[in-house]
């Protein structure tokens, strides 16, 4: 799987409008999420070995920060035609199987992933509550292990290996908008399998 790294987007750019179908039934678009203080992007999918090391941590980010106003939402770009584990009868099941606490949508024109210049998943955008991008980087600093032996339910934790987590940056970036402050500047690309273009 050929690695990639997300490309720099202008910072301070609006959502882009669409339309997608979840794997509830229900089509999606940025306006079904105009409560939120904070709206994060994530395309993603079910096969890429970079995105299966975080879902986990996107469904934990997601419960800790629903109350505080946040919503995730998935975006599977991937062509379900040669990479059939992303065709969304297989992220239905991932729904279940993972427990995905957000939606989940197909992007089976690939026409959103596009507008959006998304590279790689994950790809990870982060809108403020004037739905302007305010971070467009990682997840965190290791995407492998994210608390070394220690577990995903220790991070942090003493004696967790130093290699795991040092920096939560998605977080981060989240917690400095619901403060009123900016993110930092300093954005590190997101990183993870192609885009699979038809």
């Amino acid at each position: 799987m050929a690695l990639t790294y997300s490309t720099k987007v202008p910072l301070g750019s609006g959502t882009i409008d669409f339309s997608l179908p979840g794997t509830d039934g229900v089509n999606y678009s940025p306006s079904s999420f105009k409560s939120a203080e904070v709206l994060v992007i994530v395309f993603t999918c079910n096969h890429c070995p970079y995105a299966q090391a975080i879902w986990p941590r996107l469904i934990d980010f997601q419960a800790r920060f629903k109350d505080r106003g946040v919503q995730l939402v998935g975006i599977n770009p991937n062509d379900a035609a040669n990479y059939p584990e992303d065709h969304p009868r297989e992220m239905k099941k991932k729904v279940k199987e993972w427990g995905i606490n957000f939606p989940y949508l197909f992007d089976e024109s690939q026409e959103t992933a596009r507008a959006y210049d998304a590279q790689c998943t994950p790809d990870l955008y982060v809108y403020d509550r004037a739905r302007k991008l305010r971070y467009h980087g990682r997840l965190d600093d290791n995407w492998q292990d994210p608390a070394g032996a220690g577990g995903a339910g220790t991070w942090g934790a003493g004696g967790a290996d130093p290699a795991a987590v040092q920096r939560r940056e998605l977080e981060e970036a989240v917690a400095a908008l619901l403060a009123g402050r900016s993110p930092a500047d300093r954005q590190n690309p997101s990183m993870g399998c192609s885009i699979k273009w038809k």
